[in-house]
């Protein structure tokens, strides 16, 4: 096994011998922002749950991931190149609580009579017993008893850094801007509760017209705001009310509960489980956790649910009928959750399950020849999706042949067949699937294939502009979308509201195929859609055998089940760079992506994607960024720390980020051109929308691929590595893989034993209860 030497070279003036690493600070909990959205209050990672901490330049001996190469070009210009500047390290703004207003609201118009919580027949008793009775006293009409229950701004050290982002998230455009008289009460409030009047905007459209008395009624109202903390709204409420100010005010309880749960969603959860929440509560300070659950139930703003537990140990038979009885009765775990998500996830169970049984029985098409004439690997996939309504199948990039046979079979068979992918890129490289599967971009006679359906007309557009309307077959005169057959390639990057809004879009009759890879990063919004509808075995799964090819294929093949192996890679596919800190990382990722790789693979600087942990660090996103636009791009950073010519990834909305390039910028904002054309990101939101994109996290960089891709791993970058993280990066990879390697056997170790996080959804008991072949 060979690994590329360290430069033992001195450094020039202005490397890495100059400069001292800043040390990344741990950072307040929460989750991080993975997807190019600040969140507030998170440590800079990408795993996208809450809790992990970024240390600054720990030192890592050299390493190896196991796989084989080094080529002698990449050794050779090691010490010819130089290092970026660092950039500091900030906490990060919180993304992901806001979500697709729209959508939602859509939802939540067809859910609004599922206001009350979910009942359930089992025999409580304690903490659970009560909740459960006061449940049952607020929808009687009564409210029931109380025994239940700012960082300073760094200099820059190089010109045009990374723009540093303020605790702002970046929200979907409102129907209506606060009016002036709200914001101007909002400020005031602010301004006597010693809170910075910079917030006012964002109080006032949080909490909707007379936002202002709202706030100095209840001053705890500023946690909706995202981006404030606990800590923060108890320090204004003690200018507001003074001695009246405790932290057994039922106000405050109420507040931080629904806080806990939308950090919760933050970190992907649908609900927690009550002994969860309230000991997060009890570190909150909340003196009675248990009122305060109550409190939030009786106001409506959480719900509570019973799922039933099939996982529980037997109980012991009863020698009186009546005792036997009840202890048969199936135990439940119980849940709080807020209204948005619950509302998402029992739309998307009716959904699925509408679509399940809706398939007709007298279904004229030939499937059978089609199967017949279709490749192996895609006819089991084409048999399944024959005799039912909803079916999975998972597999890696090569296995998105098989779905685009069963769109061409299907279109062929004179259906109207459409897919959707996760990003733009995607949706090229699966229009590209369909041509080599005989399509050629064409529809059948009959089917409604606008002018801008997808990429050169072909049946492929992407999740998001398929919802919005601009891609895609349209809508009948029901709302429905036009088509009898979708298939959703990256399906794990579903989350739980994207979901539910595709499957109420489908008409009865429909068929539903939700491809992907499971070995992947999970969705960036709350819920784990298709790691559920795999373990509740609702329909049909088709697994692909068709292997990703070659020794990236075979490396990536191995961290899917736990392993990390060496790999022969005669063509240098795989090469890696040992680096002891931080600040070696920068400087051998600048290196690489300036000279080395361009000269040895004849890859382009601009087709070279660096993919780290985190934002924050020494060596994370926006060092190593500003380290790369000093070689590729140097300026002063005028239209917001961007020139014409950089590299960013545009990011719309939390979970969403879209490579593209800046052009220019005047009155109008900055404009980019991206995958999907110009883009014209209006000046107010350039800093939360906008971010340099020679580096990217692994979430960010999830539904595109690369002809190369560097993934560095600093040696403070351990706590952050799982499975899913590895795995997910190093399969961005097309032709060369290059691993900027310090962090010893935290590499190998986090490949076998560290799972993806978990997270508490309710949609596999949701489905049990509806579709009869779930379990």
């Amino acid at each position: 096994m060979s690994t590329e030497p360290a430069t033992t070279e001195p450094d020039e003036p202005g490397g890495r011998a100059d400069r001292a690493p800043d040390a990344g600070a741990p950072e307040a909990e929460g989750t991080p922002d993975d997807h190019g959205t600040p969140p507030a209050t998170a440590p800079t990672t990408d795993d996208g749950n809450p809790g992990v901490t970024e240390s600054g330049d720990a030192e890592g001996a050299e390493g190896t991931t196991g796989a084989t190469g080094g080529p002698e070009d990449v050794a050779d210009a090691a010490a010819d190149a130089e290092t970026g500047a660092d950039a500091p390290d900030l906490s990060e703004a919180q993304a992901e609580l806001a979500a697709q207003k729209l959508e939602r609201e859509r939802i939540e118009r067809r859910k609004a009579e599922k206001k009350g919580p979910i009942t359930a027949g089992a025999k409580l008793s304690g903490t659970a017993a009560d909740l459960l009775a006061a449940v049952r006293a607020v929808e009687g009409g009564q409210k029931p008893s109380a025994t239940v229950f700012a960082e300073p701004e760094p200099a820059p050290r190089r010109p045009a850094p990374e723009p540093v982002r303020r605790p702002q998230p970046v929200a979907a455009p409102v129907a209506a801007a606060p009016s002036g008289e709200t914001v101007g009460s909002v400020r005031a409030v602010l301004t006597e509760g010693g809170a910075p009047q910079t917030l006012a905007p964002q109080v006032a459209e949080t909490l909707g017209e007379g936002a202002g008395d709202l706030l100095r009624e209840d001053p705890w109202q500023l946690l909706r705001v995202p981006g404030v903390r606990p800590e923060q709204a108890d320090g204004f409420a003690r200018a507001l009310l003074g001695a009246e100010c405790g932290p057994d005010d039922e106000r405050r309880g109420r507040a931080v509960t629904v806080w806990l749960l939308e950090q919760a969603a933050v970190a992907g959860h649908t609900a927690l489980e009550v002994p969860a929440l309230t000991a997060a509560l009890a570190q909150r300070a909340v003196p009675d956790p248990d009122e305060a659950v109550q409190s939030a139930v009786a106001e409506g703003e959480a719900l509570i649910f019973q799922d039933a537990l099939d996982d529980a140990p037997a109980v012991s038979a009863a020698t009186d009928a009546e005792d036997d009885e009840e202890e048969r009765e199936r135990p439940v775990r119980v849940l709080v959750g807020l209204e948005r998500y619950a509302l998402a996830e029992e739309s998307l169970a009716d959904g699925l399950a509408r679509i399940v049984n809706s398939l007709p029985k007298d279904d004229t098409a030939d499937w059978a020849s089609a199967a017949g004439s279709a490749p192996r690997p895609a006819a089991e996939l084409i048999r399944a999706v024959a005799g039912h309504g909803l079916v999975l199948h998972t597999g890696g990039e090569a296995a998105r042949a098989e779905p685009a046979a069963l769109v061409a079979a299907a279109r062929a068979l004179g259906l109207r067949a459409w897919a959707a992918t996760h990003s733009t890129d995607g949706r090229r490289r699966f229009a590209a699937l369909l041509d080599a599967a005989g399509t050629g971009g064409a529809a059948p006679a009959d089917a409604n294939t606008p002018a801008d359906a997808g990429e050169s007309g072909s049946p492929v557009v992407t999740v998001g502009g398929l919802l919005a309307g601009v891609e895609g077959p349209g809508r009948d005169g029901e709302g429905a979308f036009a088509l009898d057959l979708l298939v959703v390639l990256d399906a794990p990057q579903l989350d739980v509201e994207t979901a539910a809004v595709l499957a109420e879009s489908l008409p009865d009759g429909a068929r539903l195929v939700l491809s992907g890879d499971p070995g992947v990063l999970w969705s960036a919004g709350p819920g784990r859609v298709f790691a559920d509808l795999l373990a509740a075995r609702a329909c049909p799964q088709v697994s692909s055998r068709t292997p990703d090819p070659g020794p990236l294929g075979e490396l990536v093949s191995g961290i899917g089940i736990g392993e990390l192996n060496q790999v022969e890679a005669p063509g240098k596919e795989v090469v890696i760079v040992p680096v002891r800190d931080a600040g070696e990382a920068v400087h051998r990722t600048v290196q690489l992506v300036v000279d080395s790789v361009p000269r040895a693979f004849g890859i382009p600087a601009a087709q070279v994607q660096v993919i780290t942990p985190g934002h924050g660090g020494a060596a994370g996103t926006r060092a190593l960024n500003a380290a790369l636009k000093e070689r590729l791009n140097p300026g002063p950073g005028r239209f917001g720390g961007f020139d014409p010519g950089d590299r960013v990834v545009h990011s719309p909305v939390p979970g969403r980020a879209t490579p593209g390039r800046v052009v220019r910028a005047d009155a109008e904002g900055l404009h980019l051109e991206c995958a999907e054309g110009a883009v014209v990101v209006p000046k107010e939101r350039v800093e939360t929308a906008v971010r340099h994109g020679w580096a990217l996290t692994a979430h960010q960089a999830v539904g595109h691929r690369w002809p190369a891709a560097v993934v560095v791993l600093p040696g403070d970058a351990g706590a952050a590595l799982s499975r899913p993280w590895v795995y997910t990066a190093f399969s961005r990879a097309e032709r060369h893989l290059s691993v900027v390697h310090g962090v010893e056997q935290t590499l190998p170790r986090a490949v076998a034993e560290v799972p993806p996080k978990p997270r508490t959804t309710r949609l596999p008991a949701l489905l049990k209860a509806q579709v009869p072949t779930a379990g």
